[in-house]
């Protein structure tokens, strides 16, 4: 057996979770500019709860779960055609992000003594999210699959060598599973010919009282992170990590997000709220998905449970959303409409190392595991 890369550590296997096959139908839901076809998949299970895939940016398109009451609401922003999600598609909602998720300061980095010069996007020096052409605005190619977990679908996408700067050919996947019990199961992949570095999430916002219906402020966030990343007003990484206590960061004990998204912390005031990278506390097993953060929505009952094998989480709170575009539903969104909650390794990691690595060599397979429950009560 190859070694699994996880979470930045080499282990010999990865354990998957148990779960009962959920119904997937498929349909051609557009097709681009070009003519290619945008295929759909919807992952339903016995209680009628689903969730929808598509092609287009391997993203998340739809999650259908019930609230105390038992009526079934989507509670991830969107739009609703495929073409909208990589045109003008600012937040990135539902996107697979890569090969690097969050930014690479100045757009460059180094290994073996090889200097890497990476695409940018616009004035910025930084790459945002893996380049202006980023794994979010690819046709990634998807095919239902038997899993450990259960019956999903599994998208992939090869990237060329030098593909937005990154070194060396890779195939990444990313293998959704959504079970009898509401949770769905993300599973990503990654080789490479050669050594390069990888950072993958999803990208997907969150209103647990159902997309267009207001925005979270009143709706409460658990983080199992003590401290976090500083970062300068623009969100350039200091490099330094802080201890979360006594700051309008700190999520450790569960909080309103609204409580204090207006502090006067010269972070929160240029970003308009949470634009925050934390450390999350790590599994005493290696390599198995830690809790990370508990979302609920108190009006609606429903909860939100996130574990992931990544090491930090990215908390975005929607703070710059376009306010006058109509999206999913024909429904205009307000600002801090969802909240984003991106499992990933840390910013500019290939330049820090005093971080958690990001490096992948050829003959390795970087594996990371996140979960999304949902329960209601």
């Amino acid at each position: 057996m190859k070694p699994l890369l996880i979470a930045g550590l080499l282990v010999a296997g990865f354990a998957a979770h148990p779960g009962m096959a959920a119904t997937i139908r498929t349909d051609v839901w557009d097709t681009l500019p070009d003519n290619r076809p945008v295929h759909r998949f919807t992952m339903r299970n016995a209680s009628g709860s689903e969730v929808s895939v598509m092609e287009l940016g391997a993203a998340v398109t739809a999650i259908r779960v019930p609230d105390r009451g038992g009526k079934i609401d989507d509670v991830v922003l969107g739009y609703d055609t495929p073409i909208d999600y990589i045109t003008n598609n600012g937040p990135q909602f539902g996107l697979v992000i890569g090969r690097y998720a969050n930014r690479i300061v100045t757009g460059k980095f180094s290994l073996g003594g090889t200097e890497h010069k990476l695409a940018t996007q616009g004035r910025s020096d930084a790459s945002m999210h893996g380049g202006p052409q980023g794994f979010g605005t690819r046709l990634w190619s998807g095919k239902r699959v038997r899993t450990p977990a259960g019956e999903g679908v599994r998208m992939t996408l090869v990237s060329p060598d030098g593909d937005q700067g990154f070194p060396g050919k890779m195939v990444a996947t990313v293998t959704y599973v959504w079970t009898a019990d509401d949770r769905l199961i993300i599973d990503y992949t990654a080789n490479t010919t050669k050594p390069t570095v990888v950072n993958l999430t999803q990208h997907s916002y969150f209103n647990l009282a159902g997309a267009g219906n207001g925005d979270v402020l009143k709706q409460t966030l658990k983080l199992d992170a003590d401290y976090y990343m500083d970062a300068l007003p623009n969100n350039t990484p200091t490099g330094e990590i802080r201890a979360v206590k006594g700051t309008p960061f700190d999520f450790s004990q569960g909080k309103p997000i609204g409580q204090d998204i207006a502090a006067s912390d010269p972070h929160m005031v240029a970003n308009r709220g949470y634009n925050v990278q934390y450390v999350l506390r790590s599994s005493p097993i290696p390599g198995e998905a830690a809790p990370a953060a508990t979302m609920t929505d108190p009006q609606s009952g429903r909860t939100l449970k996130v574990l992931t094998t990544e090491p930090g989480v990215m908390l975005y709170t929607a703070n710059f959303i376009n306010t006058d575009r109509l999206m999913k539903n024909g429904v205009k969104y307000p600002l801090r409409a969802g909240a984003a909650l991106e499992m990933q390794h840390f910013p500019d990691s290939p330049n820090r190392p005093h971080f958690p690595r990001t490096m992948l060599m050829p003959g390795q397979v970087f594996n990371s595991r996140t979960v999304w429950e949902f329960t209601h009560s």
